[in-house]
């Protein structure tokens, strides 16, 4: 949105905040690797927040008594919970990774190498993932073979 102001015989074009059209404004920006990085540890910082919420409701069982935090956590042990705990530690190791990837970035002058350090977090990062993965459920891959 433009407003024409007139100042000394010429007008100029000021650009002003468009609230209706901003969210299709930021979505459309063209994106790079520090940009994808700066929203996801976002989007990884509000996971883990509400995350760290969930662990304070689902150990509120204590306060009651040693069966009804058991009860509580039977229900936590499920493969779906499993499942949800391994994506948590998704979040968990993006977070990390890409926290350390800032402190080198910031500190280290790393701003040259930001590219390949944000690849190089991504690639460890999935090893980490996957090996966890193998760690949660290897009780269930010794049952498949």
């Amino acid at each position: 949105m433009e407003n024409d102001t007139h100042s000394g015989g010429t007008y100029h074009k000021i650009k002003t905040f468009d609230q209706k059209n901003w969210v299709s404004e930021n979505l459309n920006y063209k994106k790079d690797s520090g940009s994808n990085a700066w929203i996801m540890h976002r989007i990884s910082g509000i996971a883990l927040i509400a995350y760290l919420f969930l662990h304070v409701y689902s150990i509120s069982p204590l306060t009651k008594g040693e069966v009804a935090f058991n009860n509580k956590m039977q229900a936590f042990s499920s493969p779906v919970f499993m499942v949800i705990e391994w994506f948590l530690f998704a979040f968990v190791i993006f977070h990390s990774l890409n926290g350390i990837r800032i402190v080198i970035v910031d500190w280290a002058d790393g701003a040259k190498y930001h590219k390949q350090l944000y690849r190089l977090s991504w690639v460890f990062g999935i090893i980490l993932f996957l090996a966890m993965g193998a760690v949660m459920f290897a009780h269930e891959l010794k049952n498949l073979f």
